[in-house]
Order: C-alpha cells, then sequence, then structure tokens
C-alpha cells in the first residue's frame, strides 16, 4: 500500500464527518499522525469553532502535541438555503465566520509550523465559489471569498516554500446537503426551485462519497504536488465547467 504520509503531522478541520472524516482516515491509513478537530469533540477529535480565534489558539495546541505540523486542512464549513429577501444578518455571519474566517484563523495559528516543516494547505471550497447558486447567496460569497484568501496566500508563502491549494468539491454525499434540505423541507421550502437548485449544486448527476473528496486533497498534501500551488481543483463530474 502506498504511504505518501509516512512520518509527516496533519491537522484537519471538520473532522467529526463526511468529507473530513474521510480526508482523516486516507491520511492516517498512508502513515500520517493526523488530529481533527471539530465542533463537537468525539473521541479521537478535538473540540474547536473555527469561527473563534480563542477557540482556534487553544487547537493550536494540537500541532505541538504532533511536534509540528507539515498539512493543515481547511475542511469545516456550513450551508443553509435562503430566499435572499430571507437571509438574515446572523445567517450570513454564519457563513463567513465558518466558511471563510475560519480557515483564515487556522492558517494563521498554523503558520509557525508550517513554516519549519515548508508544510502546505488545503482548504475545501465549493463550485458554488465558481459560479452561482440559487438561494445561496451567503455561501457562494463565503466560499468564492475562501478561494481568494488560498490564492492570496499562495502568492505570500511561496517564498517560505509552503505550498497552498483549494478543492472545489460538487455535491457530495455528506450530511451539510442533508441537513439543509431537511430545514427548508415542506411549507418552508414551499417555492423553492428545487430542480435549479440541485443542477446547479451538481447533485442532478448523483452525489459523490466524500472519498473522492478525500483522494484530491491527499494528491495536493503530497509531493507529488510539489510543483502545486494556487491551485482550484473542481472535483464537480463537470458541472462548474
Amino acid at each position: 500500500m502506498t504511504r505518501r504520509f509516512e512520518g509527516r503531522r496533519a491537522l484537519v478541520t471538520g473532522a467529526a464527518g463526511g468529507i473530513g472524516r474521510s480526508t482523516v482516515e486516507l491520511l492516517a491509513g498512508e502513515g500520517a499522525q493526523v488530529v481533527g478537530v471539530d465542533l463537537v469533540a468525539g473521541d479521537d477529535v478535538l473540540a474547536c469553532d473555527v469561527s473563534d480565534a480563542d477557540s482556534v489558539a487553544a487547537a493550536g495546541t494540537a500541532a505541538e502535541r504532533l511536534g509540528g505540523l507539515d498539512v493543515l486542512v481547511n475542511v469545516a464549513g456550513v450551508d443553509r438555503f435562503r430566499r435572499f429577501e430571507d437571509l438574515d444578518l446572523a445567517t450570513w455571519a454564519l457563513h463567513l465566520g465558518v466558511n471563510l474566517t475560519g480557515p483564515m484563523l487556522m492558517s494563521q495559528a498554523a503558520l509557525p509550523h508550517l513554516r519549519a516543516s515548508r508544510g502546505n494547505i488545503v482548504t475545501i471550497a465549493s463550485i458554488a465559489g465558481l459560479r452561482a447558486q440559487p438561494y445561496q447567496a451567503a455561501y457562494c460569497a463565503s466560499k468564492s471569498g475562501v478561494i481568494m484568501l488560498m490564492k492570496s496566500l499562495a502568492l505570500e508563502l511561496a517564498a517560505d516554500g509552503i505550498r497552498v491549494n483549494t478543492v472545489c468539491p460538487g455535491g457530495v454525499q455528506t450530511d451539510l446537503p442533508t441537513q439543509a434540505a431537511a430545514e427548508h423541507s415542506g411549507a418552508s421550502g414551499a417555492g423553492l426551485d428545487w430542480d435549479l437548485l440541485m443542477e446547479t449544486a451538481g447533485a442532478r448527476w448523483g452525489f459523490m462519497p466524500p472519498s473522492d473528496i478525500a483522494d484530491a486533497v491527499a494528491y495536493l498534501a503530497s509531493d507529488a504536488a510539489a510543483s502545486v500551488t494556487g491551485a482550484v481543483l473542481s472535483v464537480d463530474r463537470g458541472t462548474a465547467c
């Protein structure tokens, strides 16, 4: 079995399920020492609210526990469907806080360790950061913002030998779209064009397994991508073409 991450140390946010859990399992299976963080702690997951600076600072002790850090994977995210006229400030702030501020805070906290190891950052964005989706104004804004944040970091940190890349999934079989849809099922979702939403989200062609996204993350985090930085890799069955 290939062990691309033998001796490497990785920190993965959003590690309790979906893409995050798949990424933890893949990296660990290929030899990495992995610490996962999520909003709610589990048996092998540390509690961390990535949108809160104090919480992120506390989670930063994970890198010290590992004796350094080679890979940071920003996976944690939220999504709530809203008609624009119903988009309240709290929902807007939630998207920006978790999806955009979270990767910024985590990347800042990891930076000293990544400088020492000449490591890399991989962040999960979305095809919603590349093309518009209905009822997703806040989500699209946060995901397009994180794409440009990571592109900026790629330029700024290149001289330190730190690579920074982004993965943009299409529809993935995780709790995120399921919870968002459930929130607006029944009367509260009346009038939403679900066919249009599913088509633009890439779900019309079927949801992909989280392992497809974890594979893309592992490639970008590995030595096989040693010359790749500032990339935005779409894994979406061609939806965003």
